[in-house]
């Protein structure tokens, strides 16, 4: 029989040996070192995600905790940790420094310096790891956040707060698509808030990460950006990170009211990395030999991209993760996962790229839960029925095929189809202001283009955006206030089409000629 005497004895003398004493209750040795993951037995008071020290001062964090052992991942050096070395827990969770001066850096996970400048000591400390805003925390989305690329902003609207996923195989453009939503944020009217930006490159390589930068510096976007890296070359831990570490950076100027956008490319290369990190761990690998916490991994990841209502300043988190496909399979674990948890997604296709048509976007496949409410009343009234007409164009696209006769008006929905694909496709590093994107859209919705050659299209948009600037700058201005189109304002609109067009057709006589 069991004598509970002696397991009371047994527990009180365990109990005994936890002692107040840090130095003795807080230390503890390193059993072994496998792939930058470190098991230790000894830290009896130790939490998990709390910083730790190692006797070559190296420094880990704690991630995973066991009855006996506790499993730590190297977050610096540790190169030359062996068996029997010491570790002692210094109290603290895993943070990041944070201030205003982080603008226009580069940096990694730790907040360390990787543009030779000097490193931020002075901030506020925010924890990687933070429970998202509750329901009451937050209000609803009807902010909008220009992208500049005219399919996304007419068709798939993006709110403050949202979290709108870019989808795809590899090279088709999803971190463009990010980079021109970054840049276009210069484009801010003066009375609206400037959006702090941040892109965290996770696994990329460090010549792609340099074009980025040297991209935005070129644009002029860069003194309101922040550029979180965890390279390819450097540890799972690193990469394990970088996403949280910028979250982390995002809640300190939204705690301040500002609206910030954050770019996560990708999120598959942080689920491998994670994955790597449950293999060494020995976590139990489930579907596609991912853990089972994976879904946990982004959840709690993107639930930290909120409105925060006025009570609270106001200030908002946007974020674009990306995601990248294997031939378009978009009902894969780690994609489905993140579909389920975003407020909608950008789905980039293959066929449509190769065919010429960038931004390749499926707007069948794409979607925005935020809708109309992310857009102001002057790009509602004008681009309600563009997605519409595009979905009819594809249907019918695909029945001309088989080479039936068509009726007039059916031609004629063609016709006016192509040129709504050739009026939608923009060049990259290229955003559009929203006046600009209205005059395209209404142009091709009215049937201005109607008898304009499909090859003359895009030049046909460039020279009538300088016109109406250059002649009619109120009608521009009428527009870029968001205020719905009054009539007088169409009035003027068709004035300056009229004109243009005129002009644009003479020009284009004496070209044949």
């Amino acid at each position: 029989m069991i004598n509970s005497n002696e397991i009371i004895e047994k527990l009180e003398k365990r109990l005994m040996t936890f002692s107040n004493d840090p130095k003795t209750d807080n230390v503890g040795k390193v059993i072994k070192n496998t792939d930058g993951v470190i098991t230790a037995s000894g830290l009896s008071r130790v939490g998990m995600g709390e910083i730790v020290i190692f006797s070559d001062d190296s420094t880990g964090v704690v991630f995973n905790l066991d009855e006996e052992f506790v499993s730590i991942i190297v977050l610096s050096g540790g190169g030359s940790l062996r068996e029997g070395d010491t570790v002692k827990s210094t109290g603290n969770l895993l943070s990041i420094n944070v201030s205003d001066e982080i603008l226009g850096r580069v940096v990694n996970p730790m907040g360390d310096s990787l543009d030779g400048k000097i490193k931020i000591e002075k901030g506020k400390s925010i924890p990687l790891e933070r429970i998202a805003a509750g329901v009451i925390d937050r209000e609803p989305v009807d902010t909008p956040l220009k992208t500049g690329i005219k399919a996304i902003d007419t068709m798939i609207p993006v709110g403050r707060g949202q979290r709108e996923l870019i989808i795809g195989d590899r090279g088709l453009g999803k971190t463009a698509v990010a980079i021109d939503a970054i840049i276009n944020q210069k484009n801010i009217l003066k009375t609206q808030k400037q959006v702090i930006c941040i892109y965290v490159a996770i696994g990329q390589k460090q010549s792609t990460v340099a074009q980025i930068i040297q991209r935005l510096k070129d644009e002029g976007s860069f003194h309101y950006t922040v550029v979180v890296v965890a390279g390819a070359s450097d540890s799972a831990a690193q990469q394990y990170l970088a996403p949280y570490a910028g979250t982390s950076i995002a809640e300190y100027f939204m705690e301040k009211g500002e609206d910030v956008l954050i770019v996560y490319d990708d999120l598959t290369k942080h689920a491998w990395a994670y994955r790597q990190l449950s293999l060494v761990l020995r976590r139990p690998a489930g579907r596609e030999a991912y853990p089972g916490d994976i879904f946990y991994l982004h959840s709690r990841l993107l639930e930290r991209s909120v409105k925060l209502n006025k009570d609270l300043g106001g200030g908002s988190i946007t974020s674009f993760p990306i995601i990248e496909t294997q031939a378009g399979d978009i009902s894969a674990y780690i994609a489905t996962n993140v579909i389920s948890i975003t407020d909608g997604q950008i789905f980039l296709q293959s066929d449509l790229f190769n065919s010429g048509i960038r931004p390749a976007i499926n707007a069948g496949n794409s979607v925005s839960r935020i809708g109309g409410s992310a857009q102001t009343k002057a790009m509602k009234s004008i681009a309600g029925k563009t997605r519409l007409e595009l979905a009819q164009f594809r249907a019918l696209e695909a029945f001309a095929q088989f080479g039936s006769e068509l009726d007039v008006a059916t031609i004629s929905q063609l016709e006016r189809g192509k040129r709504t694909v050739e009026i939608l496709k923009q060049s990259q590093y290229n955003p559009l202001s929203e006046a600009f994107q209205i005059l395209s859209i209404w142009c091709v919705g009215n049937g201005c283009l109607d008898n304009i050659k499909i090859e003359d299209v895009q030049r046909f948009e460039l020279e009538m955006h300088s016109f109406v600037n250059a002649n009619y700058k109120n009608v521009i201005d009428l527009l870029a206030s968001g205020e719905k189109i009054k009539e007088t304002t169409l009035n003027e609109m068709k004035k300056a089409l009229e004109a243009f067009k005129n002009s644009f057709n003479k020009i284009s006589k004496e070209i044949k000629k």
